[in-house]
């Protein structure tokens, strides 16, 4: 059964409300360790997490069992991920190496005394299983905090500022044609693994070449479409006619041998169904390069398709001339005047303004808020007018030509000034890319979506922590004086 922590000192155990604080150093664990520590010494908040990472890591099972990784552990380890923008080996490291980080997840003891350490598959397999939704309950906790430490008043009112920035997903860039030999090549990796367990099959001694002769076939295309000079149209069509025989026999091979595939166990049944997917995915992707080199159509944005892998993968262009295109999802982000992010949204498949009126719902339910502002992308007449009924002040300049009343408004001293505010959510965003939410190495929807949880709380974290080290440092100072 897991534990919030180990309650039982064992001979040797350094404590971890004992853990020294790098009071002159500027590195971001610095700030992270001040601000956990100062959550574990605090049973306001500490409970609050506690439970939530019991409703969702232990719900419905025994009180039995293993003890496994405690809940301390995993909330320490997830945070340093994604403050530090690490990946999960180097984590690894630090678990069993840096003093501090053990000592402040409750296994670090003095010299002398055997060290407890941590495997890289103990690690993988706990902190990810956290999910989206436990991630924003535990942010709701970390914000709160946070108004405590920077002395906010219950009954003060918050100062809001809301953008948008793309979080890439971990895909090389899009074409149809290396799409289609990434469906390929899932394929011959499947009927590999089928081979491997099953000797004894049948009709694919010239896999090796297959896989080579699909690859080369596919840079020949590449080049073709890269290259310039004359002709260049018909040297297209030729290799796409080329690369489109060799993708339809594999297609007609597969489809016609998988039957002969031994089905035993559930993991021959797994081999089955993934090798169905990719040559779906093959057809598909046959089907979209004959539209388009040979019959030379236009292929409509929503048949297209990003990536095989990461099918989530959204092409957004915001207009900027660098990058003018990501591939990822848009998030949303709402800040506060002390820097917090107080709320978060991933958008599916939404514009700026589409958000707009749930993302009122969710702030204004926990919060009372003075004045907020967004950019031209959130602009719609029924979100201004809705904001305005329950906000002082709502700056959400308009797209386009504006009337009398709204360039008085838009020119006025007020709008003005708290419209040049905004821009601090910049700083905002460019440091959560630096900590991890430019680009996301985690596969799948629902890791993209925990990544992203995580590197939002742990930059509320480093926050929290940057204002008690300023704390600590003036108490020091004052008490030299």
């Amino acid at each position: 059964m897991r534990k919030r922590f180990e309650p039982q000192i064992i001979l040797g155990q350094l404590l971890i409300e004992e853990t020294p604080i790098p009071k002159r150093c500027r590195d971001s664990m610095a700030s992270l360790i001040i601000a956990i520590k100062t959550i574990y010494s605090t049973p306001e908040y500490n409970e609050q997490i506690y439970n939530i990472l019991e409703n969702k890591i232990l719900c419905g099972k025994k009180k039995t069992g293993r003890p496994g990784m405690n809940l301390w552990q995993i909330f320490v380890l997830a945070q340093v991920r994604l403050c530090l923008n690490i990946s999960y080996d180097r984590l690894h490291w630090m678990a069993n190496s840096d003093k501090l980080l053990r000592q402040l997840m409750g296994i670090e003891t003095d010299f002398g005394y055997a060290d407890m350490e941590i495997g890289y598959q103990n690690i993988l397999d706990n902190v990810t299983l956290l999910d989206d939704e436990t991630i924003k309950q535990l942010n709701e906790v970390i914000v709160s905090f946070g108004h405590d430490v920077f002395k906010k008043k219950e009954t003060a009112a918050l100062r809001l500022k809301t953008d948008s920035f793309v979080v890439e997903s971990n895909v090389h860039f899009p074409s149809d044609y290396n799409l289609l030999w990434d469906s390929a090549r899932k394929c011959f990796d499947t009927v590999t693994t089928i081979l491997e367990k099953h000797p004894e099959t049948n009709g694919w001694r010239k896999l090796n070449d297959w896989r080579k002769e699909t690859k080369s076939l596919m840079r020949s295309l590449g080049k073709s479409t890269g290259s310039g000079g004359k002709d260049k149209e018909n040297r297209i069509k030729q290799a796409a006619k080329a690369y489109l025989q060799k993708a339809n026999a594999l297609a007609a091979k597969i489809e016609n041998e998988k039957k002969d595939f031994p089905l035993i166990d559930y993991g021959d049944l797994a081999q089955h169904l993934t090798l169905e997917k990719f040559l779906d995915l093959l057809n598909r992707h046959i089907d979209l390069v004959n539209r388009r080199l040979i019959l030379g159509e236009t292929i409509p944005h929503q048949e297209k398709m990003f990536s095989i892998f990461e099918e989530y993968t959204e092409w957004i262009t915001k207009g900027k001339q660098h990058p003018s295109v990501e591939l990822g999802k848009n998030l949303a982000i709402t800040t506060d005047q002390y820097g917090l992010i107080v709320d978060y949204h991933l958008m599916e498949q939404e514009t700026d303004n589409q958000i707009v009126l749930d993302l009122a719902i969710r702030v204004l339910n926990k919060y009372k808020v003075d004045t907020w502002s967004f950019d031209k992308g959130f602009f719609c007449k029924e979100n201004k007018e809705l904001l305005t009924e329950q906000i002082t002040k709502v700056i959400m300049p308009k797209k386009g030509k504006c009337n009398r009343a709204e360039r008085e408004e838009e020119t006025s001293r007020s709008f003005t000034k708290l419209r040049k505010k905004h821009s601090a959510v910049e700083s905002n965003i460019n440091e959560l890319e630096h900590r991890g939410l430019g680009r996301c190495p985690d596969r799948s929807y629902p890791h993209f979506k925990r990544y992203i949880g995580l590197g939002v709380s742990a930059y509320n974290l480093r926050r929290i922590g940057h204002k008690l080290l300023e704390e600590l440092r003036l108490s020091q100072v004052r008490k030299a004086a």
